[in-house]
This record gives structure tokens, C-alpha cells and sequence, in this order.
């Protein structure tokens, strides 16, 4: 199969190219397009024979659900059984936008798009593609990330290219994506919400929305091999570069802001001794600390003070060490709450 890659520009979108797309969709195909978080690989939500599609160009298991995509507040109804409360005042904050939610599904949504689950995971982006694709194509679009299954997430269309050439019939390159990180998913199928993984909405706003939301455990500890995910990421190792990646983190650091010494002088000590043993090494810190480091491929994420950043250019860093070829990944601890939440 030959991927074809189209060029769409956001601000004058050509309704023509999309069309080929939301034809390929409608017909079963794959498509692979910008979101404001990253690139996703689409199909036809309704359709459980492209979903398979999806799951097989990925190497994705069949259990992990994806998260289907609408372009408009009106789409969502015949997707679900019912819109509690607390998800009607997320969607009026934050749709469109980086926010997945969880409902129990309706009937003509098939299986093979939830996982097995009675549960779909929804989602409306902001991307001006995005958005208009699906609104062209007439029908929801399941999409999880454009990526092999395990590998970081991809932020341009030439990390999808890399990952997805011939696998797929085209992709929509429409420049380097604006988050980067993947969308925050609360599940609002119970008396609770819970939070299933962490995202550009995070905890603190959410809570700020709705009031009461739980921290689903499985985002702090692996889940039981007999569990059903209910949503993507949460049992399966995910958005992970090939080297070994450890994160040095004092335990009780004096402040969020700065990174201390010692920390950086454990990096450097880390480094050297991997460095002296002929591996490639690659050291991730910010800009505030760039020239701390003399030794390996040393690259920054950002600005600790603006952790918008830091979450922008994690999944892009992390898949061009992969591109190096690099053996070990030190890395920097970043605050856990609001973006830098774990997940």
C-alpha cells in the first residue's frame, strides 16, 4: 500500500483535500490527521471491521479501547446511553478541546471500538482539521495516536510517516501539533468521575468544574493482567522510548521551580559512566540547565517556568533519541502536579 501524504494548511483548510480523506474513512480506511494533542490514526467509529484496522496497523491488543471523535456537541447523543450531569459541565468547559470522557455507550456503537466494554470513550478537538474532516466524513471517528503501540506519541506528520508508511492509505500533514501531550480522560459513566489519565486538562480543573473527582489507581500502579482497560494507556506499556529512561528526582525538593545540584551532578555522574562504557547517552533537562551538562546528547525541553512547554516537546525528544540510536535517557524530574501529573 502506498501512504499518501497531504499537506493541509490550518488557516485556508481546502475542503477538497479533506474530502478525499472522509471519503477514505467512509469506505473503511485509514487516516491519519493533527489534533491539538497529537496526531491520531483514524476510522470509522461505527465500523468494527476498520476499527480491527487500526488495532492491526498499531500492533495494538484488541482489549485497549479507542476513543472516538465528534466534531459537534449534537453528534455525541446517538453514541451514548445517557449524558450525566458532571459531563454536561465538562463539555460546556472544555469541548472542543483536549477532554476525553467516558459514557456508557449506545447500541450502535460496536464493540470492537470500546474494547468489549459497555462503555465509549469520546472526545471533540479543537484542530481546525480535525474537526473538519469529521464533520465531512458524517460519521465519528475512532482515532487513538498515530503511533506504533509503545512508541512515543507523534507530534508531526513525519513521525507518523515514520511509524505508519504503508500501513495506511494517507496522512494529513498539517504541521507540528500544538499540545503534545495526549487528552485528559475522565470517565463520567458512574456516581463519581474518575480521572483515567492525566492530560492538558488537568485534575485541579476538573475539580474546579465539577467538584468531587476521583484518581483512578491504575494511573499510579500497573493493572492486573485480567482487567479491562477502560481507557487507553492504562495497562499497556505506552509512549515509551526504546533506550532505558530514568528520571533522577530528589524526594523532598526544596522547590518546584528550580532543579538542584545535586540532582544535576547525579545526571552527569550517570552519564559519564555510561559515556566511559562506549553507550550512547541522552540527557533531557530544560533551559534553565542546559549548560550544566559537558557530556552526551543533551537536549531541552523547555522552560521549567512554563511547563506548557516542557509537555509540548517530551514526545518529539523522546523519538529523536530513538532516532539517534541512544542506549540510556537521564532525565530531570518536573512538579507532578498540573501537566507533569504521571501517567
Amino acid at each position: 500500500m502506498d501512504t499518501k501524504v497531504v499537506k493541509i494548511d490550518k488557516e485556508q483548510i481546502d475542503d477538497e483535500k479533506l474530502m478525499e480523506a472522509a471519503e477514505i474513512l467512509r469506505a473503511g480506511g485509514l487516516v491519519a490527521f493533527p489534533t491539538e494533542t497529537v496526531y491520531g490514526l483514524g476510522a470509522n467509529a461505527l465500523n468494527e471491521e476498520a476499527a480491527k484496522k487500526i488495532y492491526a496497523a498499531k500492533g495494538r491488543p484488541s482489549d485497549n479501547p479507542l476513543i472516538a471523535h465528534i466534531s459537534k456537541p449534537e453528534e455525541l447523543a446517538p453514541l451514548v446511553k445517557e449524558v450525566p450531569e458532571a459531563g454536561k459541565k465538562l463539555m460546556e468547559a472544555y469541548w472542543p478541546g483536549p477532554l476525553t470522557m467516558i459514557f456508557p455507550k449506545s447500541d450502535i456503537v460496536p464493540y470492537g471500538t470500546t474494547g468489549g466494554l459497555d462503555t465509549v470513550a469520546i472526545r471533540m478537538p479543537s484542530d481546525p482539521i480535525a474537526n473538519r474532516m469529521i464533520a465531512l466524513a458524517g460519521i465519528p471517528i475512532a482515532a487513538p495516536s498515530a503511533n506504533t503501540s509503545g512508541r512515543p506519541s507523534p507530534t508531526t506528520a513525519e513521525h507518523v510517516y515514520q511509524d505508519m508508511n504503508g500501513k495506511i492509505e494517507m496522512i494529513l500533514d498539517g504541521g507540528a501539533v500544538g499540545i503534545g501531550v495526549e487528552s485528559t480522560i475522565v470517565d463520567v459513566s458512574g456516581p463519581v468521575p474518575m480521572l483515567l489519565r492525566p492530560g492538558a486538562i488537568t485534575i485541579e480543573m476538573l475539580r474546579e468544574t465539577v467538584g468531587q473527582v476521583e484518581i483512578d489507581p491504575a494511573i499510579q500502579g500497573p493493572m492486573a493482567a485480567n482487567v479491562k482497560p477502560k481507557a487507553p494507556g492504562m495497562k499497556y506499556r505506552h509512549y515509551a522510548p526504546k533506550a532505558e529512561l530514568v528520571l533522577v528526582e530528589e524526594k523532598n525538593p526544596e522547590t518546584k521551580e528550580v532543579i538542584s545540584d545535586r540532582v544535576i551532578e547525579e545526571i552527569n555522574l550517570l552519564a559519564k559512566s555510561r559515556l566511559d562504557q562506549g553507550q550512547k547517552v541522552g540527557i533531557i533537562c530544560t533551559e534553565e540547565t542546559r549548560d550544566c551538562y559537558p557530556q552526551g546528547m543533551v537536549r531541552s525541553l523547555g522552560f521549567r517556568s512554563r511547563p506548557e512547554t516542557i509537555a509540548h516537546n517530551l514526545f518529539a525528544v523522546l523519538r529523536e533519541f530513538d532516532d539517534l540510536g541512544v542506549d540510556y535517557i537521564y532525565s530531570e524530574s518536573f512538579p507532578k502536579d498540573h501537566l507533569g501529573r504521571p501517567s
